[in-house]
């Protein structure tokens, strides 16, 4: 129900950020159900990571995008806490370093991808380089267009070599961000998470609006779509990536790979210990 249409251009204003398609009644519904997945969702991560010491090169990268309080890294502490933190390669991408300028765009993230049977998640990825490049208008437009054809291939090179791409777009609304920044000014213990920046780039909201419809037009395939996931009601946007993860690893599969020994032998040398 989330997954974005492909190849068509979304309009943002039409999906309710507020809404819990799908989803279970109520918060403390929605908190006790989130929690029921963890069981599930730990086991088959324990199977993937396992799956890989027999030579399964899958793995599973989640891709979250979103304006600022849109909930990116309290989805990363909330949903990949249900996992265990060993089997998770987690990557915060921040504006680039000078040696990153110095490569192309998609270098810094090739080198943050998971090795086979990993989980990896993207706090902000690739897609800052079609989202504030657009905005603040960092690169020329006809280079801009080339990324979006270099976002497709590389997405699918990825998914060539065994990686299931789940991109989400939290769709937070601008009254919701509003009062979550408000709330970081309120409480001096949030402070340090406050960027008086932030209130800046709320004057680009209708700007970064486009370049989210864009890319979510140019960049979605059946091998890497995109789920717009409504991120007002933070228990529904916990509930809702949790799903997500849990329906493409169970499509994923993954086995305990077989032992490369005799069992009785082993256990009976051991017995006699």
């Amino acid at each position: 129900m989330l997954r974005a249409p492909e190849g068509e251009r979304i309009a943002l204003a039409s999906y309710d950020p507020s809404a819990t398609p799908a989803g279970p009644a109520g918060k403390a519904a929605g908190v006790a159900a989130t929690a029921a997945l963890a069981p599930r969702l730990a086991a088959l991560q324990d199977r993937l990571y396992a799956a890989s010491t027999g030579g399964d090169r899958r793995r599973l990268l989640l891709v979250l995008q979103g304006m600022d309080t849109s909930g990116k890294g309290g989805t990363v502490k909330h949903v990949i806490g249900l996992f265990n933190p060993s089997g998770c390669r987690i990557h915060a991408f921040k504006a680039p370093t000078p040696e990153e300028r110095n490569h192309p765009f998609l270098w810094r993230v090739m080198k943050a991808l998971p090795q086979p049977g990993e989980i990896g998640i993207f706090d902000r990825s690739h897609y800052e380089d079609v989202l504030i490049a657009r905005v603040r208008e960092l690169v020329p437009r006809p280079e801009l267009g080339r990324r979006y054809g270099q976002i497709e291939r590389f997405e699918q090179s990825l998914a060539d070599d065994g990686v299931t791409v789940v991109k989400v777009f939290l769709h937070l609304s601008y009254e919701e961000q509003r009062a979550r920044l408000l709330e970081r000014l309120d409480n001096p213990e949030k402070h340090w998470k406050f960027n008086v920046g932030d209130i800046d780039e709320r004057a680009l909201w209708p700007a970064y609006q486009e370049a989210y419809e864009i890319a979510l037009e140019r960049c979605s395939s059946p091998t890497a779509p995109w789920y717009i996931v409504p991120a007002d009601r933070k228990w529904y946007r916990n509930w809702a990536v949790s799903t997500l993860l849990l329906e493409h690893l169970e499509a994923l599969d993954p086995a305990y790979p077989p032992g490369d020994f005799d069992v009785a032998e082993s256990r009976a040398r051991l017995l006699r210990t």
